[in-house]
């Protein structure tokens, strides 16, 4: 087998597509993923940083006498 026939049988060769469509197809997901984390990432983190400052101020009301037998 010559040189020239082995290139011709591996590029006929389609063992190995549906493993390629995965990687592709894993990459996009991967790079959506990347997408959506980077763009969410400034209001999850503004969003974070306004409920500690509420429970920071917030305080507990005393029950008094509520619930004591008289």
């Amino acid at each position: 087998m010559t040189f020239l026939n082995q290139i011709k049988t591996f590029a006929a060769n389609e063992s190995g597509a549906v493993t390629v469509d995965w990687v592709v197809l894993t990459a996009a997901i991967v790079g959506l993923g990347l997408a959506v984390i980077s763009s969410v990432r400034t209001g999850v983190g503004s969003l974070a940083t306004d409920i500690s400052n509420s429970l920071s101020s917030a305080s507990v009301a005393s029950l008094g006498t509520l619930g004591v037998s008289q």
